[in-house]
């Protein structure tokens, strides 16, 4: 800019003003300080987006991005939150505050065709006469919205983002369309980062963390408890006779219940706590902060819903019942993550030898009795 204004003080640039602004020389000027404007902008925006690290975070921030440029009516987006399933979460955002939704879009690659052919965000009344079937744009047509952009990426179509039209005036300038494709760009990218940092560390059939990123996150609780001197706590699941099971009901079924038990261990943990898939039907839950009273408490409420639960298949079954062993660490001990899963893995034997469908705690009773046994025989 300061570049700019010494050419428009230069004595030889004003001798030849008039000729200058008739050839549109200054005009053009003020077109390319525009133009670095909105690209600062872009930058600037594009910066606070790529750094979220959640997909609300990633959301929040286009939306107040946008909201500093223009105003649309409305934002919808929607993206798959695991490539192993259709499932798709919705999120609407009307006057830049959540507003509830009833679009009904419950698979998006019915639209993957369509948008590995054209990549670039479209018109929705032209998507709307490409596609040719209402019953994938029907729902979509109930809100008007003027724009749809795909999120794509190596693993195909990750969802689609909506934009209304605006508020305050009849269509967007063709400058502000093309800040909005580029920023949306950018919003793109941060959400495909966002899904591929979490295939990388989610269990593509159950949605948990998978065993290696348990085990990151195992030896950093046990630095932690050092450091804070405060207890943690780790749980071990295993499906009583899950074998005989799938040899009965079939894979198929397999599945069905190790989705079903994942959910019903997410919804009964807090939001701190770490559910993994540890690998086959064994799950690990880590709990921070967490005493042996309240890892027991724990470990029981899990144990009941999951013999509670109920698992959506097309015949009835079984009712389907879990063992739990349980290991605490207090942070006052040289501990390698490799010998607290041991140790709660001794747990969980106990329960399945003790008649399965129970909790067993290490440390109590015999398994501590023979702990003392082997700590003395090693001293001597």
């Amino acid at each position: 800019m300061q570049d700019t204004d010494e050419f428009l003080s230069n004595p030889k640039v004003l001798s030849q003003y008039n000729l200058l602004q008739e050839l549109g020389v200054f005009q053009y000027i003020d077109t390319l300080k525009t133009q670095i404007r909105n690209g600062e902008a872009l930058i600037s925006s594009a910066k606070k987006i790529l750094h979220c690290t959640s997909i609300d975070d990633i959301l929040e921030s286009t939306v107040k991005e946008i909201s500093d440029r223009f105003l649309p009516s409305f934002l919808i987006f929607l993206w798959k939150p695991s490539s192993t399933h259709k499932d798709v979460v919705v999120r609407g955002y009307k006057n830049f505050k959540n507003f509830d939704l009833n679009l009904k879009i419950e698979d998006l690659s019915p639209f993957e065709a369509f948008f590995k052919q054209y990549s670039q965000p479209i018109s929705f009344d032209l998507l709307e006469y490409q596609l040719n079937n209402p019953q994938l744009t029907d729902d979509m047509k109930e809100y008007s919205p003027e724009v749809v952009i795909p999120i794509l990426g190596p693993s195909g179509l990750y969802g689609m983002i909506l934009v209304g039209s605006k508020l305050l005036e009849e269509q967007y300038s063709l400058q502000e369309l093309s800040f909005l494709d580029k920023l949306m760009s950018f919003t793109s990218l941060a959400i495909q980062n966002f899904i591929h940092y979490q295939y990388s560390v989610r269990d593509g059939k159950t949605g948990l963390f998978n065993h290696g990123f348990f085990m990151i996150r195992l030896r950093e609780e046990i630095a932690r408890s050092y450091r804070i001197n405060q207890p943690f706590a780790l749980i071990i699941i295993d499906v009583d006779k899950f074998k005989a099971f799938n040899d009965t009901y079939g894979h198929l079924a397999g599945d069905a219940v190790l989705e079903e038990l994942a959910r019903t261990i997410q919804k009964n943990l807090r939001s701190q706590d770490i559910p993994s898939r540890f690998g086959g039907e064994e799950f690990t839950v880590l709990l921070p902060e967490t005493n042996r009273a309240s890892a027991w408490v724990v470990a029981e409420r899990l144990r009941n819903a999951a013999q509670a639960m109920q698992v959506n298949w097309s015949q009835p079954l079984p009712q389907v019942t879990i063992s739990l062993g349980v290991a605490l660490f207090d942070g006052t001990e040289q501990l390698e993550p490799e010998e607290l899963v041991k140790r709660t893995d001794e747990a969980l034997y106990q329960s399945k030898a003790r008649g399965r469908n129970r909790t067993t705690v290490w440390g109590a009773g015999l398994l501590y009795k023979t702990q003392q046994l082997k700590s003395n025989l090693k001293i001597k």
